[in-house]
């Protein structure tokens, strides 16, 4: 069963190690998974040194590097004392709106491709299981979230809701999969504005899917996940292609 305040798939996922010929940037990178999926929260610490460079199977030297690089960039700031630590920076700064380069029509069609699979096929399979109290708090939990998300908090908040449809399904790989699809949906998705009407109609959609999880409806689930990011696709079309 999934524990929301403890160590999770999704954590696991994020906190993997990384390739070892470029161990500084993947680490870098893997930090800033953390921050856009919302894993580590505004205002919230991360892993001490030593546990990241453990989790990724670096040094502690590269961890420290990273984390220098991401303190300067405006995302992570460091706090001294009995409680001091690296923390995310509250508010994270906001993405630039005009990628460095621009994907191509194909990139964007592999990406919501891949994505359609994967996430119709962990709603279909979370449908399909028999929740314990602990799946079925998590679900509720991420959807009250996402519902009282502000602009702002939005999509960490959304991202962090289809990543516990994967989480409870109970297949690590597939967490993993999910996550690193997700980062990239976000970066095409934070290049265009996030509208008040995509929220409400989204948010709509995520009650659908969680409603049909938990009454064990595989098909409605899936078709309501189909939907959902059929939706997102047609926008990424339309400002990208």
């Amino acid at each position: 069963m999934t524990n929301i305040a403890g160590p999770s798939l999704v954590d696991d996922a994020v906190f993997r190690p990384v390739r070892s010929g470029n161990s500084l940037e993947d680490t870098v990178g893997r930090l800033m998974q953390t921050i856009r999926l919302g894993i580590v929260a505004p205002g919230q610490a991360l892993p001490s040194e030593r546990d990241l460079a453990a989790r990724f199977s670096v040094s502690r030297d590269t961890v420290r590097e990273a984390i220098r690089e991401l303190s300067e960039a405006g995302y992570l700031t460091a706090k001294r004392g009995r409680y001091g630590g690296t923390f995310v920076a509250d508010p994270v700064p906001a993405p630039p709106v005009t990628p460095a380069v621009m994907p191509t029509a194909a990139e964007i069609e592999d990406v919501v491709g891949l994505r359609e699979i994967l996430e119709v096929g962990s709603v279909r399979a979370a449908a399909s299981r028999s929740l314990g109290a602990d799946d079925r708090a998590l679900l509720w939990t991420r959807l009250g979230e996402v519902q009282a998300a502000s602009e702002e908090d939005y999509r960490r908040l959304d991202s962090r809701l289809h990543l516990a449809f994967a989480e409870i399904v109970g297949v690590p790989s597939l967490v993993t999969l999910l996550a690193d699809n997700r980062s990239r949906v976000n970066e095409l998705l934070d290049t265009f504005p996030l509208l008040a009407r995509t929220i409400e109609h989204s948010n709509r959609q995520h009650e659908a899917i969680v409603f049909a999880i938990l009454a064990g409806n595989e098909q409605g689930a899936a078709e309501a996940m189909r939907e959902h990011l059929e939706a997102s696709a047609v926008l990424l079309r339309g400002f990208l292609a």
